[in-house]
């Protein structure tokens, strides 16, 4: 492949008022193919702006943001095409209504290799606010990456490679020669050379350049750029930092360009431009986690960093082409393989807490210990232990955002890294330098890297290729034991995945490492005969060279001990330390109306990261109640490979409070569900079938009859739960079947949310709730129209058993879904509701309910209500004002204010994964 450059002219007018550029392309278009062509393509990525029916539209509802979907025409983005010519003749083109961002251009003769063409298009670009990609205008200016009509390659590319804020545009080298007229109070900076001067009220701008793959612009009224100057390029950036003085930036410039090029080669221009948007967009993650009150890193080496992170891909991008889109493994990987080795040169004792690591009460755990490279490994081991990572072959654009923007390229990372480790003698950095300077300026792809990389190596690595890359099975052996042989050790190692990966052995004496050894791949298990050499402990990947699923069981002492590992008690969640059981201590805070503010401590094994097995030991005390209570759990999760399963577990639970003023209830519960997998983990929502055999013992009151059947008692319970939790249209099912000794019953709720293209919601729920048999003496464990007696105790009900008062008007959405108290409120037969809520303004709605209630030896009781519903956080804070009902219009009823009901969730889990969607 040779280098290939087009060449766009262009003049340029920006009308700040409707923020708007007139601009005028002339782009020679030249065949670099190997055969002749009879369309051309232009990548048209403002055009993705245009409505809420793009790509780019579809994929910011899919990242859960609205923002878009819901933006007013003037803060949309759009292209108008006033002319198009082809060697001076007007020229049909066609742009898709469902894939706007693409410039379909067919040719009257086919243009064979290596010939050219003239192309001139005059248009219209109406730019996008830059709340929605961070590009676009903003209060005090523009910023503009992907702005203006870009040849798409004539190389085989997909050429419906559409926008979708993924900043990843697969594009040729091309010369620019760039006239722009912005007014006067302004300034531009570019990653082109540029001069300018004024025109009446205008400044003119000449911008130029060659080579470059994209021309980005930023313009502002605030003098927010600076250049640091070194010997070979200039930094033009405004990613700024006060507290670092013009001399340290300067020299931590030249540091990291001098450890880019021993790495890379020089850089090709004598200009590298950084805009500060591409960090917010792609930041250093675990330096922005943590509140800036708390400044946990130094100034200097903050801004090293994040500068590192962006000035490498800028770098690499640079310097090779890559489809990002289909083939980003290699480049994303090779940014990350960077930023490790420069901090290992340059921060070899940072810690991933910064300053925090030694302060007192904070420097015992094993998080404040991690070095800042640890980071890595841990986000690895978290995404693999739920289950959510990816082979590093899928396409960018069907990763999940979590496992595109950190999880991929860290895993991509430490391949590299792993690969460096194994072939040892410098093979990987050397052969990364050859090969950028092979394919300089030109285009290629991972798999050409990993190709010479073979050819340099006797070793084996089928198993990076194979299960590393195109897999997302998981690195997993374990020790089983180690009998001394006198002058020697027989190791058996044994492979506890699918992935058959050469592994370290060392040979450790208190934390120093005394022998170290690859073993070659193990399909299964195999008996390794090593030397004694003064060390007492026998470990796999002591240092974590290479990404590993569990490396809890990964070391043997060689004398024997009752327990390999001691028991470990620690204040809070923390890290995993591998050669310890570990028991963790977490303070807990709950509260209930009867036993009051619940004070506990949890014992449990669940560290930072999942775990299979975990087991939870919670005892309570409360403050009113002045009695020991508490909950427990043990389960166990099991993750099939190569399954439509995703997640297969089993557990047993029980917990015990108080239900009522001095009275306690014990529930016990063994439980099973099938977690299935979605069909991409872009795709939210799931679907399980669930089964549990529930016990229930209740203190009887003393001041009521005593009902045997409603103290003690046992339901089985199995049903299927789905859930399509999209940010547009929510849709979800619930069904299960029930039986216990005197009953049956069957219930279906589902319900659908919908947000109008006018922001407005409406809300649809239908329950049916039907006896199969029923030969219960009460209505205890009748279908509810409004507050169910919730006898599985499933429900996070404040003040569950009271009638009057704050409490009893908390509202959890179940059964009837009611939320007057009617005369009729339960049935023992069977019940159906239709629950609907529009949206009025805002979070303002008006809900309407009816149903039909049906018991034994009455006619079908018909309810109806309606009101006011406040939904200010969908399930977690939401207030309801009853206006009329069968009651009648209960605004005119005495004290109204006991009508009102309430939603308040005060889980954590719950909270988190409702603002983690679209996320993983």
């Amino acid at each position: 492949m040779c280098a290939q450059h087009h060449k766009i002219e262009m003049n340029a007018v920006l009308n700040t008022t409707t923020h708007t550029l007139q601009i005028q392309q002339t782009t020679t278009y030249k065949n670099y193919s190997n055969a002749a062509i009879d369309t051309v393509y232009f990548y048209n990525w403002t055009n993705a702006y245009k409505n809420k029916h793009t790509p780019l539209a579809k994929r910011f509802i899919e990242d859960y943001s609205k923002s878009f979907h819901f933006a007013k025409d003037r803060d949309r983005g759009h292209v108008t095409i006033h002319s198009l010519t082809i060697e001076g003749i007007n020229q049909d083109y066609y742009i898709s209504k469902t894939v706007p961002d693409i410039l379909k251009i067919p040719l009257n003769q086919s243009l064979k290799i290596n010939d050219s063409i003239i192309i001139k298009t005059f248009y219209a670009v109406k730019l996008p606010k830059n709340k929605y990609s961070n590009y676009g205008f903003h209060k005090y200016g523009y910023d503009l990456k992907y702005w203006y009509l870009i040849p798409v390659p004539t190389d085989g590319t997909k050429q419906s490679m559409s926008n979708l804020n993924m900043d990843d545009m697969y594009s040729d080298y091309m010369d620019y020669s760039i006239d722009i007229s912005i007014p006067a109070n302004l300034e531009l900076h570019t990653n082109l050379n540029s001069s300018h001067y004024f025109f009446q009220n205008y400044k003119n701008y000449s911008l130029t350049g060659t080579g470059k793959t994209d021309v980005e612009i930023s313009i502002s009224s605030l003098p927010s750029f600076e250049t640091i100057s070194t010997e070979n390029l200039d930094i033009v950036t405004n990613l700024r930092s006060k507290q670092v003085s013009p001399a340290i930036k300067q020299e931590i410039v030249k540091s990291q360009l001098k450890f880019l090029s021993e790495y890379l080669g020089a850089y090709p221009h004598k200009k590298l431009f950084i805009n500060s948007v591409e960090y917010a967009k792609n930041p250093v993650y675990g330096l922005n986690q943590l509140p800036p009150f708390l400044a946990p890193f130094s100034d200097s080496f903050e801004w090293d960093i994040k500068l590192f992170k962006i000035l490498t891909k800028k770098y690499i991008d640079q310097l090779i082409l890559v489809n990002r889109r289909e083939d980003y493994w290699f480049v994303d990987g090779l940014q990350t393989y960077l930023m490790i080795k420069y901090v290992e040169k340059n921060y070899p004792d940072q810690k991933i807490l910064g300053k925090l690591s030694k302060v007192w009460g904070l420097r015992k755990f094993n998080l404040a210990n991690a070095n800042f490279n640890d980071k890595y490994a841990f986000v690895y081991q978290f995404s693999a232990r739920k289950n959510i990572d990816q082979a590093l072959t899928t396409r960018a654009d069907s990763l999940s955002t979590f496992n595109r923007k950190i999880v991929s390229k860290y895993k991509a990372g430490l391949g590299i890294r792993y690969m460096d480790e194994y072939l040892g003698d410098s093979i990987v950095p050397e052969e990364i330098y050859t090969f950028i300077q092979r394919y300089k300026s030109q285009k290629t792809t991972s798999n050409q890297f990993l190709k010479r990389l073979e050819k340099r190596t006797q070793k084996d690595l089928s198993s990076f290729s194979h299960y590393y890359l195109n897999t997302s099975k998981k690195i997993d052996y374990t020790l089983d034991q180690v009998k001394d042989l006198g002058d020697s050790l027989a190791v058996t190692i044994i492979n506890k995945r699918e992935f058959d990966a050469p592994v370290l052995l060392y040979g450790i004496e208190n934390k120093t490492i005394k022998f170290k050894q690859w073993i070659h791949p193990i399909d299964s298990s195999a008996v390794i005969n090593i030397k004694k050499n003064g060390f007492n402990k026998i470990s796999l990947n002591y240092e974590y060279l290479y990404p590993e699923y569990n490396n809890r069981d990964n070391w043997k002492d060689i004398s024997s001990k009752l327990l390999n590992r001691p028991i470990q008690f620690k204040l809070f969640k923390d890290l995993e330390n591998p050669y310890y059981n570990q028991v963790f201590l977490n303070p807990q805070v709950n509260y209930n109306y009867y036993d009051g503010a619940l004070l506990g401590l949890a014992f449990s094994n669940k560290s930072l990261l999942n775990k299979e097995f975990n087991y939870k030991i919670t005892p309570t005390y409360g403050t009113r109640s002045r009695q020991i209570n508490g909950s427990f759990s043990v389960l166990y999760k099991y993750l099939p490979l190569n399954s439509n399963i995703e997640r297969l577990t089993i557990g047993s639970s029980g917990k015990r409070y108080q239900y009522a003023p001095d009275l306690r209830y014990t529930r016990l519960s063994n439980y099973a569900s099938i977690l299935f997998k979605r069909k991409s983990l872009r795709d939210v929502g799931s679907s399980a079938i669930v089964a549990s055999l529930i016990s229930v013992n209740k203190e009887a009151d003393p001041s009521e009859p005593i009902i045997e059947e409603i103290n003690n008692y046992r339901v089985f319970n199995i049903g299927f739960n789905y859930s399509k939790p999209k940010i547009i249209n929510d849709v979800r099912l619930y069904t299960g079947f029930q039986f216990a000794k005197n009953f049956s019953k069957f219930s279906i709720d589902a319900r659908y949310r919908k947000l109008t293209n006018t922001n407005r919601q409406f809300d649809f729920r239908w329950y049916l709730g039907t006896f199969m048999h029923n030969n219960t003496d009460s209505d205890f464990f009748s279908f509810a129209l409004d507050r169910p007696s919730d006898y599985l105790f499933q429900y996070e009900y404040l003040g569950r058993s009271e009638t009057t008062g704050f409490f009893s008007q908390q509202y959890i959405t179940n059964e009837g879904g009611f939320k007057s108290s009617l005369n009729t409120s339960y049935a023992n037969r069977w019940l159906t509701t239709f629950n609907t809520s529009i949206g009025i303004w805002r979070w303002i709605e008006v809900y309407n309910d009816v149903g039909l209630v049906k018991n034994k030896g009455a006619k079908v009781y018909f309810a109806h209500e309606n009101g006011i519903r406040l939904n200010f956080i969908h399930d977690i804070l939401e207030v309801y004002f009853p206006i009329h009902s069968n009651l009648g219009w209960e605004l005119q009823q005495p004290r109204y204010n006991t009508k009102i009901r309430f939603v308040l969730t005060i889980q954590p889990k719950k909270i988190i994964n409702f603002f983690r969607r679209g996320f993983y």
